[in-house]
């Protein structure tokens, strides 16, 4: 007897390129800190929804040999409806600015290409990680598969923590004002990219001397 009730299931066949994608995930190559593939991120977006907002931009570079890969860097603006004037202050994105822009769709597929099964590495990092999981979900893709360091967590370890540095801002801003990195690109996803993997590479590098941390233990400050 045909059951009328029964729940259809939606199949949705996703694209080679996702395949590809999650097929570089075997066998984990990611062994030391210095054989490790980093890919650094930083996205501009409209505000600060998960639900309402979207992504303007995401800028990446890739850390390789513990060295920053300039040369194999990555850049997107994306097209988007979705506009908010008080955001413009901060990434200086106008709408209909003469950029070349891809949609959403296109943007995952480059980006997946160029992340591929590296170890994602962001200031807080849960905001862009959430953003692109969202843009996503929109297409009807899962979440990424990468595993995630988040700079405030590897700098706050840095840290000998006293009564007057508790309260200490621990914006990308300020912190790289302790390291006396140049900021003149703050605020675009490229040049936040580029201080973060400074920043990744300064911190690291103190704990890897002063504790004795690896690319295992790193997950765990």
């Amino acid at each position: 007897m045909f059951n009328w009730f029964k729940k259809r299931t939606k199949q949705f066949t996703l694209p080679e390129f996702w395949n590809d994608y999650e097929n570089s995930f075997s066998p984990d190559t990611h062994k030391d800190l210095k054989t490790a593939r980093f890919v650094v991120l930083d996205t501009e977006t409209t505000g600060f929804s998960y639900s309402k907002d979207r992504i303007l931009c995401i800028g990446a570079v890739e850390i390789l040999n513990y060295e920053i890969q300039i040369a194999h860097s990555f850049e997107t603006y994306i097209k988007q409806e979705r506009f908010n004037e008080k955001t413009v202050e901060i990434h200086g994105i106008i709408k209909n600015e003469r950029l070349k822009t891809v949609t959403e769709y296109e943007a995952i597929e480059k980006f997946l290409e160029y992340l591929g099964n590296a170890i994602i590495v962001a200031h807080h990092a849960k905001f862009d990680v959430t953003m692109i999981n969202k843009m996503l979900e929109r297409h009807g893709f899962p979440h990424l598969k990468n595993k995630i360091l988040d700079t405030v967590h590897l700098y706050n370890a840095t840290r000998i923590k006293t009564n007057f540095n508790r309260q200490e801002e621990l914006s990308l801003d300020n912190i790289a004002d302790k390291y006396l990195l140049d900021v003149s690109d703050r605020h675009t996803a490229a040049g936040d990219a580029l201080i973060t993997a400074l920043v990744f590479l300064k911190t690291t590098t103190i704990l890897k001397n002063k504790k004795g941390i690896t690319l295992k233990t790193l997950f765990k400050v």
